[in-house]
């Protein structure tokens, strides 16, 4: 046994709390002075982590180690079986030329550029975003715009202030998921509590969209459709975050949006004309193709829909979760003693890995490809070539999701994450405001909501129940704020920026132009959580 101690440095908690962010500042010096690869730095971010654990807090070797590989294999199972599937769907349908249709069924209904820009970055980005997340949507959404007329800048620009609203809920939920892990939270409470924060800005999005590219004369001639796509979305998104789960909270909200759209422009024109600075006069159109060919390419993630939905049914998921493997992780399970402040009383910290092989949502993803691919007819060699292509492209994701959560785990067994907990603690009344701040700051460094959740989502709830606070909601916050960090992170600044053509010395600019907006929304989202904490707490789940 263990005894976890959170002033190692000479009793002194202010020292102590320096020593234990050693691995964030790492990560920080590495990502936005360095500008390293993520992989890179989360292998770095890792071994100041075991130093700090080791040196700093006296964390036996061996348990140390053990800590840090319980954190990679939750890294690699369940979140990155998920990842992987909803890769694998996407290029599959990428490969088999139904991509394109869907593509094209999306930009050939309305020639009106703000409408384009509400369906493509906002809606079907969103949908891309719940897909597989992790880079796509902005990639998929900035390449169809810039390829329907839009400026590069523009394109780039749009998709990244779009690419706010889903990425709490992105890639099968995969962040409130780790959010869950790393807190220990139930995740059902805090996808409900993102929801709840998320929801009410995801309401004004595609109006702040249009009215930041275009100005007030732009959103006055789209307004009735811009309020429809957000009433839209952020209704899905309370629905589905508070009674389905995370899993399906984007893919659901990103069609109620797209389907909003399109019901406006059946019984509804713009008011006016509006051309985007740098844009094209007139809009180019994809060609339309049969309501058949169309059906046909939307089928895999129709399917994707309904494999998770029925993994979510009570019985399937009791028959699922009967052939889960549990197993006490050796040399870490009750081994490590928390002590208070930390919690309310001694305690041994718990060490369970769940190996939910057929109950996983990543399970679920593998049989909608399956199911796809028999629909699609894909030869086996063209299946044999994504499998290739998808396990090439995640190779570095895969070892940054795994060295990240190695470095959470470690911190949160080691005391680290309760030392910095307790430090925030001194901002007292004000710490619901910097808790969204937090999380801002921590995608902002790792391109990641769920990395940010895995960095932070501990240190958030040690802090509220250091201060009386709900856990909930403070976990919650960090993910929710940690949304608007998204479009000024330098991997996808990257993105964009390639996916559009960018001449690369327009990065900077485009930093410069998404920083104000981060700032102002992450503020937003903070005061929501002020609120929510002081005004409202019994409208948060505990």
């Amino acid at each position: 046994m263990w005894q976890q101690t959170y002033a190692p440095l000479g009793g002194s908690l202010a020292l102590s709390a320096l020593a234990a962010a050693l691995p964030l500042f790492t990560l920080l010096y590495l990502l936005g002075v360095r500008r390293t690869a993520a992989w890179v730095a989360g292998l770095s971010g890792l071994g100041a982590a075991a130093a700090v654990a080791l040196a700093v807090y006296r964390m036996p070797p061996l348990m140390a180690l053990s800590a840090a590989a319980y954190g990679a294999a939750f890294g690699l199972f369940p979140i990155c079986w998920i990842l992987f599937w909803a890769i694998f769907l996407y290029r599959l349908c990428v490969e088999t030329g139904q991509f394109e249709i869907i593509k094209d069924s999306i930009g050939a209904i309305t020639p009106d550029r703000r409408l384009q820009a509400l369906l493509i970055a906002f809606a079907f980005g969103a949908f891309i975003e719940g897909a597989a997340g992790f880079g796509a949507p902005v990639a998929v959404a900035a390449a169809m715009l810039t390829g329907l007329g839009f400026s590069p800048f523009y394109a780039a620009g749009i998709c990244l202030l779009a690419n706010t609203a889903p990425v709490a809920f992105g890639s099968i939920g995969i962040p409130v998921l780790t959010l869950g892990a790393i807190t220990g939270l139930p995740v059902e409470k805090l996808s409900a509590a993102v929801g709840r924060i998320c929801a009410p800005v995801s309401l004004i999005v595609p109006a702040y969209l249009v009215l930041v590219m275009g100005g007030w004369r732009a959103l006055r001639g789209v307004l009735p459709a811009a309020l429809a796509c957000g009433a839209a979305f952020a209704g899905a998104q309370f629905y589905a975050s508070n009674y389905i789960g995370p899993e399906l909270t984007d893919i659901l909200s990103s069609l109620a949006a797209i389907g909003a759209c399109l019901a406006a422009t059946r019984v509804w024109k713009p008011r006016n004309e509006f051309v985007f600075a740098g844009a094209a006069a007139e809009a180019a159109l994809p060609p339309r193709h049969a309501g058949r060919a169309v059906l046909k390419a939307w089928a895999p993630y129709l399917l994707l829909v309904a494999c998770v939905l029925a993994w979510g049914r009570a019985d399937i998921k009791a028959a699922l979760n009967s052939l889960t493997v549990t197993v006490e992780w050796p040399g870490l399970h009750n081994r490590v003693v928390q002590m208070p402040p930390a919690v309310p009383a001694e305690a041994p910290y718990a060490a369970r890995y769940a190996f939910q092989w057929l109950a996983a949502a990543g399970t679920a993803c593998m049989l909608a490809c399956a199911l796809s691919a028999a629909l699609l007819r894909a030869p086996a060699a063209l299946l044999a070539r994504v499998l290739k292509d998808t396990a090439s492209q995640l190779a570095k994701p895969v070892l940054t999701v795994a060295s990240v959560l190695g470095l959470a785990f470690l911190m949160n067994y080691s005391g680290a994450t309760a030392t910095l907990g307790l430090a925030m603690a001194a901002t007292g009344a004000a710490f619901p405001f910097f808790s969204a701040v937090l999380g801002w700051l921590g995608v902002f460094l790792t391109g990641s909501d769920t990395s940010a959740n895995a960095l932070f989502g501990n240190l958030q709830k040690v802090t509220a129940q250091s201060l009386g606070l709900n856990p909930v909601l403070m976990a919650a916050s960090n993910s929710s704020g940690g949304v608007m960090g998204k479009m000024i992170s330098l991997q996808s600044i990257a993105v964009a920026a390639a996916a559009t053509g960018m001449a690369a010395g327009e990065e900077p600019r485009l930093f410069r132009f998404t920083l104000r907006h981060s700032v102002l929304l992450a503020s937003l989202i903070g005061l929501l959580v002020t609120a929510y904490a002081y005004l409202a707490p019994s409208w948060m789940p505990r």
